[in-house]
């Protein structure tokens, strides 16, 4: 599978936003996979660190390792 291609087509990708020790980070990922991410960062960083929006997705590579978030 390419690596540009959702894990799951039949969700929408989402633009996942993550700031980290300063930096961030842009990635695209299927919405799933975005929840459960934003889902378990919040338990080990800082709440309001992650951001996901319905925008253009085409310009971020995807979530590293995204299927590792597609179940809870």
């Amino acid at each position: 599978m390419s690596a540009n291609v959702s894990p799951r087509p039949s969700e929408p990708d989402v633009h996942l936003s993550v700031f980290l020790h300063g930096a961030r980070f842009d990635f695209t990922a299927c919405l799933t996979a975005a929840l459960i991410f934003v889902r378990e960062h919040q338990a080990q960083h800082y709440v309001d660190a992650v951001t996901i929006d319905l925008g253009a997705t085409s310009r971020y590579p995807r979530l590293p390792c995204e299927r590792l978030y597609l179940d809870p």
